[in-house]
C-alpha cells in the first residue's frame, strides 16, 4: 500500500528546497527590478492576494498572454516568488501574468478555482485576448481547471475557448489521495469534496483544445501517476495532450526551465501561445 504522506510530502523529498526558494525569491526580485515594462498587483477580486503582476515584452501592449498560476499545495508561496519565470516567455514576444489567490486554510479548494477563474476573465476583459494557463503543482492543478471550465456558464460575454489550452508542471489532477494524509487539516477535504475539486473527473468542454503535463524524472511515482492519467483521460476526451518526463528534475528544480529562452518547456509553451488565435 502507497504511503501517501511520503508521495506527496515534497519538501521532505527535496531537503535543499530552502535554498531552491530562497533562488526564486532572489532571482524574482532581481527580475522586477530590472523590468521596465511591468504592471504590478493588478487587483481583479475583492482581496489583498488576488492581483495579478503582468510582464509585458514590450512597452506595446499587443502580446500574446500566458497565465502563471504558483504552487504551494493550495496554502503557501505567492506570484512575487515566480516573476523571473517571465524570462523564458519575453524574449519570444509573450506577455506573462502571475496571479495570486487566497490560501488555504482561510478558504477552500473551491473557492481557490473561482478565484483563478476571476483572473482569467479579468484579463480577457482588460486585454480581449484567449489565455494559455500554465501553473507548476497546485497551479498546475488550477491550470487545468481554467483549461475545463465552462466559461458560458460563466458569463454570455466570454468566449467559449477564454482558455484553449494548458502547460501544467507537476500537476495534481486527482486530489482523492490528500484525503488521508496530514496536509488536509488545511485543505478540509471529504472524500466527496475532493472528487468535486478534480479536474480528472471533470467533462471537458469542446474549447479545451491541449494539455501539455510536464513532471520531473526524480518526482515520486504519484506525482508522475498524476500526470500520465490526466494527459491519458483527457486524450480520450478529444484534447491534444502530451506527457512529458523531464530526467533528472525534482518537483522544484523542475520549473527552472521556463526561465530559459531556448528551454524545450519554454519553446513548446510559446508554440501553445502563438496556436490559441
Amino acid at each position: 500500500m502507497l504511503d501517501f504522506e511520503a508521495e506527496y510530502n515534497n519538501r521532505a523529498r527535496v531537503p535543499e528546497h530552502p535554498a531552491i526558494f530562497a533562488r526564486w525569491t532572489r532571482d524574482a526580485d532581481n527580475f522586477r527590478s530590472a523590468h521596465a515594462n511591468a504592471e504590478l498587483r493588478l487587483s481583479y477580486g475583492r482581496s489583498a492576494r488576488e492581483h495579478i503582476d503582468l510582464y509585458w515584452p514590450s512597452e506595446k501592449r499587443d502580446a500574446p498572454i500566458v497565465l502563471f498560476i504558483h504552487g504551494g499545495y493550495w496554502r503557501s508561496l505567492a506570484p512575487a516568488m515566480f516573476g523571473h519565470v517571465a524570462a523564458g516567455a519575453n524574449p519570444h514576444g509573450l506577455a506573462v501574468a502571475l496571479a495570486g489567490y487566497d490560501l488555504c486554510p482561510d478558504v477552500t479548494i473551491a473557492r481557490i478555482i473561482e478565484e483563478v477563474r476571476g483572473a482569467a476573465i479579468f484579463l480577457w476583459r482588460r486585454h480581449g485576448r484567449k489565455l494559455v494557463a500554465c501553473g507548476h503543482s497546485a497551479g498546475g492543478h488550477l491550470a487545468a481547471c481554467l483549461l475545463a471550465t465552462d466559461w458560458k456558464k460563466r458569463a454570455p460575454d466570454l468566449p467559449a475557448d477564454l482558455v484553449p489550452a494548458a502547460f501544467s508542471i507537476s500537476g495534481l489532477f486527482d486530489l482523492t489521495p490528500l484525503v488521508g494524509i496530514s496536509m488536509n487539516a488545511d485543505l478540509r477535504l471529504d472524500a466527496a469534496e475532493a472528487r468535486r475539486v478534480s479536474p480528472l473527473f471533470w467533462e471537458v468542454p469542446a474549447g479545451a483544445r491541449a494539455l501539455e503535463a510536464w513532471v520531473g524524472g526524480k518526482e515520486s511515482g504519484e506525482f508522475l501517476r498524476q500526470s500520465r492519467v490526466i494527459a491519458d483521460a483527457w486524450g480520450l476526451k478529444g484534447v491534444a495532450t502530451r506527457y512529458i518526463g523531464v530526467e533528472g528534475a525534482d518537483h522544484f528544480t523542475i520549473v527552472d526551465p521556463l526561465c530559459d529562452p531556448k528551454s524545450a518547456m519554454t519553446l513548446r509553451l510559446v508554440e501553445l501561445a502563438r496556436s490559441i488565435g
